[in-house]
């Protein structure tokens, strides 16, 4: 459950590679018990900003909060306090998934009662614990993810940092780890969960910021972010042939953009349905091709960047 209390804050997070602008002064503030995402493309900078949470790598400038306390890059005590999920599989696939788990808890130095325990407790809570003796290199990709998870959940974090952890998995796999990551979130665990896949933050994260070239472009929740879109609705035109005239008529209603297999117009305020549907009578196309829908996050994000998400 959510309180309003700060747990996690990031103030004017800056860093940069070389030429390259990864972070621009990235501000963020995050409650205890909130399952938070972080939305955008690849390369937009969420990985970075996980690097710099988790202690790996060090901002250019700014600061990492944990309950109102400053975090400094070799503050272990704090840092423990988080628990990292990487985008990529770090576990040993000659070992199987019990033994992987003692050498991560001997890396937290857990008492060894404690960490049996506690690897039974998590092994059985992502349904391994029949597969413990199994070596890695035989498990599923989605197994392996479930595996990759509860490493980091080993020493009882009270943040969970989770860099796009579905990465590569078929949509059962996915819906599993979403139901693990929720049931843990309900038991108080605050998640920040990074994604470039609209359909997770929309089913996860009742707040959210879109991150696109290091900037934060919009931060707050879902309904409010839609809320305070320009268009009440998103009109998707179906691509086909003999468009151009209605396309040309379209952008007088509002904002046209092209995606790969459609277009997308988000219409002004003064825009009325019933002249698009006119305007799309007189070029003598087809209702078929038109398909009113209420705002999304995709369409937010298109709006915001100029670009698709997964661009």
């Amino acid at each position: 459950m959510t309180d309003n209390r700060t747990i996690l804050e990031l103030k004017g997070i800056h860093k940069e590679f070389g030429d390259l602008v990864a972070l621009k002064e990235v501000d963020l503030s995050i409650c205890k018990g909130e399952f938070f995402g972080l939305l955008g493309p690849n390369g937009a900078g969420k990985s970075t900003l996980m690097k710099i949470l988790s202690g790996f790598i060090e901002s250019d400038s700014g600061e990492v909060l944990i309950d109102g306390q400053t975090v400094g890059l070799h503050d272990m005590a704090a840092r423990r306090r988080c628990g990292l999920v990487p985008q990529e599989i770090a576990l040993y696939e000659s070992l199987n998934s019990l033994e992987n788990l003692r050498i991560f808890a001997r890396l937290y130095k857990l008492p060894h009662k404690q960490a049996e325990a506690r690897s039974e407790e998590l092994l059985k809570s992502v349904g391994l614990w029949e597969r413990r003796n199994d070596r890695v290199k035989e498990f599923s990709g989605g197994m392996k993810r479930r595996l990759n998870i509860i490493v980091s959940l080993l020493h009882n974090p009270d943040i969970l940092l989770c860099d796009e952890p579905t990465v590569g998995v078929d949509p059962q796999s996915r819906n599993a780890i979403f139901d693990f990551l929720e049931a843990r979130n309900r038991e108080g665990l605050t998640v920040l969960y990074t994604t470039h896949y609209m359909e997770e933050a929309e089913r996860l994260c009742p707040r959210i910021a879109i991150i696109d070239h290091g900037d934060i472009l919009a931060c707050g929740e879902q309904k409010e972010l839609l809320r305070k879109a320009d268009f009440e609705r998103e009109i998707v035109i179906r691509k086909g042939p003999d468009q151009e005239s209605f396309l040309a008529g379209l952008k007088q209603h509002g904002e046209l953009m092209e995606d790969e297999l459609v277009y997308r117009l988000m219409p002004s305020s003064k825009s009325r349905l019933s002249e698009i549907y006119s305007a799309l009578e007189s070029a003598g196309l087809p209702y078929e091709i038109l398909d009113v829908r209420p705002p999304s996050l995709e369409s937010l994000f298109l709006k915001l960047t100029g670009h698709r998400l997964r661009d």
